[in-house]
């Protein structure tokens, strides 16, 4: 896999190093990733995980559940997550798609080739490629990268990227040049997650960053 998989790979490894194991996603059930995945949209995990606790607490983190109850009293439930009329629309659309194109059955939501069914995940309304690859891999531990606004400040500052690359652009660089390895693709991500929040933010901390020591001029040596 050449040069960019020795690069990816002493990333991965300086991360895993300095900052163990992240253990994601922080779900108990697969049902509950797939609907943080949605919740957590354009917020912070932590005020997801409150709109979450509200359906806990009103029985309603169930697909039966959720497909059954008014569009208005789960964006009341949600409200913690914020954009909450949105994402209850969003979540309804996902729903509805399970119901009625997949016979209400969850676990068909991982059942065939990643392609594939990340294809059809991105035609449900409110689904993009984030939330989908999230879906995919957190839920049904499947080799899919998710590609987030850290991890793309990471391999921006790094010159992996440019600024100008899209997202399935970044994603595919991880899908060409690292084993399709849910597992990893897994922790890669977390610790993408854990070093942005720590250090790699708008306003860079590089000092103790445990990428500080590696050369942001990668660009054309692969």
């Amino acid at each position: 896999m050449g040069r960019k998989n020795k690069i990816l790979m002493e990333i991965f490894q300086s991360l895993a190093q300095a900052l163990g194991r992240q253990h994601w996603w922080p779900a108990e059930t697969a049902f509950e990733v797939a609907v943080g995945a949605i919740l957590t949209q354009n917020t912070t995990w932590n005020n997801a995980t409150l709109a979450i606790n509200n359906l806990k607490t009103s029985d309603l983190l169930s697909l039966e559940a959720l497909a059954q109850v008014d569009q208005n009293i789960l964006a009341e439930k949600i409200k913690p997550a914020g954009y909450y009329n949105l994402k209850a629309r969003r979540l309804k659309n996902f729903l509805g798609f399970i119901m009625n194109e997949l016979g209400g059955r969850f676990d068909a939501l991982f059942q065939g080739s990643v392609a594939d069914l990340r294809e059809n995940l991105l035609k449900v309304k409110g689904i993009g490629p984030e939330t989908a690859d999230s879906i995919l891999l957190y839920a049904g531990g499947l080799p899919t990268f998710v590609v987030d606004a850290y991890t793309r400040r990471i391999l921006v500052r790094h010159a992996l990227v440019s600024e100008d690359d899209g997202y399935d652009e970044i994603r595919d660089m991880f899908m060409s040049h690292l084993p399709a390895d849910a597992e990893l693709f897994n922790e890669f991500h977390a610790l993408f997650v854990k070093a942005g929040h720590l250090y790699c933010r708008p306003r860079p901390r590089c000092q103790g960053c445990p990428l500080e020591h590696m050369t942001n001029s990668y660009s054309g040596e692969y």
